[in-house]
């Protein structure tokens, strides 16, 4: 018999074994969202790859609540705060042309920020600046919501306050959004161009991310395509709205809507895979540029700063890996890349209490058994889950009171003080798990006690937090 047909039928017995792996791994990364999607802890698109090839991607749930559009692999996003990588390789771009230096103190070119002379453009990329963060705190209590703030109003309130610096730059590092709305500023003033124009055209279009843009929606609206809005729940509520909706009430995004360069990139999974592709094959940047911006780098407190330009870096021995989460308007986003396996992650939410759930994915690619990072919901009668409601007092603190109501299947919880609207799906008869934003393992279990009454016990990762008694 020839050896011919033997080496053909081994072949294409490791390729159906190949096949195999790869629709076992698709249908499992598809069982998990669709079953997060089901308990309301995820709505958006994902796309996964290894090696080059693309494994899973697809989107669930809606991309506009009023219209019931689905969201799918196409749709447009918000990144949040994974937007600062733009910003940072546009610096780096702008080095390139010999336009700036890394070394340069920003007053060269934000000259009105005086007091924060010393401050240089590695310290706005590596957050080890000092300067103030404006988005949580005075400058947005300050707005007078007259008009949508722009980027050049942030310098402008530092030039009228003269803040002085928080610390001595490159003492420590102290992620502020602040940094990258005034690289943003310096890009602009650099290049002549708007940071939107600048990006287009050394960026987007040469790696053909046709669908990727800074759009800042309430200062400059316009009709697009596949949009995902930001969504969040109306209190005591499982109708979704946009979190500037008067029901909701945070007026904040809206005025703070026309501030980029920490925010505001929007994008599809499909062109940022392109992206993340472009970074890793060095497309864009060199060799030595790459390892400029995803430099690991340390304070003079010889801390090190794991942070490059407009990423969260990690290194082995003979690896890296870097990414960026972000979190604004309803929107929840993970950008991931690891060059051990080769593997590529991104998730794109557009509701504040959705997910990205990394670890699992990671055991679902790695073709291990799930450690159960996210708890499946269990079916029960409205009853058994009202039997629960009512006021639970602390033993040790009798003036702190849970308050339990019911909403749709699930058990929401306040306090006597605050108004938390935390949502807690059946996990088990007498145990609740939490859907909070980010996936926090919160935990609510209930306890009939011999005197009858009902015992309250809180934990978070399997530690008691809280506690009371339901008379």
């Amino acid at each position: 018999m020839s050896i011919q047909p033997i080496l053909t039928s081994v072949f294409l017995f490791a390729g159906v074994l190949s096949f195999g792996q790869k629709n076992h791994t698709e249908k499992r990364l598809d069982s998990l969202f669709t079953s997060l999607a089901a308990q309301n802890q995820f709505s958006g698109s994902v796309l996964i790859a290894e090696k080059g090839k693309v494994i899973y991607k697809g989107g669930k749930g809606y991309s506009n609540e009023l219209s019931k559009e689905l969201n799918n692999s196409q749709t447009i996003f918000e990144l949040a705060s994974c937007s600062k990588q733009f910003t940072g390789v546009a610096i780096a771009l702008l080095h390139r042309d010999k336009k700036l230096s890394y070394t340069d103190d920003i007053t060269a070119y934000l000259p009105e920020l005086s007091s924060f002379k010393g401050v240089s453009i590695y310290n706005l990329l590596h957050h080890t600046s000092g300067i103030p963060e404006f988005l949580f705190g005075n400058f947005t209590k300050d707005w007078k919501n007259e008009r949508i703030a722009t980027p050049q109003d942030v310098v402008s309130y530092y030039a009228e306050r003269k803040d002085t610096l928080e610390f001595t730059p490159n003492s420590e590092e102290r992620y502020t959004n602040t940094n990258y709305v005034l690289l943003a500023v310096i890009i602009e003033r650099v290049s002549g161009q708007k940071l939107d124009t600048y990006l287009a055209e050394k960026i987007f279009r040469p790696l053909k991310m046709d669908h990727t843009f800074i759009y800042c929606r309430r200062m400059a609206p316009r009709k697009l395509k596949n949009y995902a809005f930001g969504y969040v729940w109306i209190k005591n509520s499982f109708e979704k709205a946009t979190e500037d909706d008067e029901r909701v009430g945070r007026a904040e995004v809206y005025y703070m809507d026309g501030i980029y360069g920490a925010a505001k990139v929007h994008s599809t999974v499909e062109d940022l895979y392109k992206w993340m592709n472009a970074m890793k094959k060095h497309q864009l940047l060199t060799a030595s540029e790459f390892e400029e911006v995803m430099a690991i780098t340390k304070t003079s407190a010889n801390e090190e700063v794991k942070y490059g330009f407009g990423f969260d870096v990690r290194k082995g021995a003979n690896s890296i890996s870097y990414g960026h989460t972000g979190s604004w308007d309803g929107y929840i986003t993970l950008m991931h890349y690891s060059s051990k396996n080769d593997r590529t992650v991104i998730v794109l939410n557009n509701f504040k209490n959705g997910v990205c759930p990394y670890k699992t994915i990671s055991e679902i690619l790695d073709n291990k058994t799930s450690s159960n990072e996210f708890v499946k919901k269990v079916d029960q009668e409205e009853e058994v889950i009202k039997q629960y409601v009512g006021e639970y007092t602390d033993p040790e603190n009798p003036e702190e009171k849970h308050v339990i109501t019911y909403l749709d299947g699930h058990l929401v919880y306040n306090t006597a003080k605050a108004d938390w609207d935390m949502r807690f799906f059946p996990s088990s008869v007498a145990v609740f798990q939490a859907i909070r934003q980010g996936g926090t393992n919160g935990v609510m279990e209930f306890k009939s006690q011999e005197d009858g009454s009902m015992k309250l016990e809180m934990s978070m990762y399997g530690r008691v937090i809280g506690q009371g008694v339901r008379k």
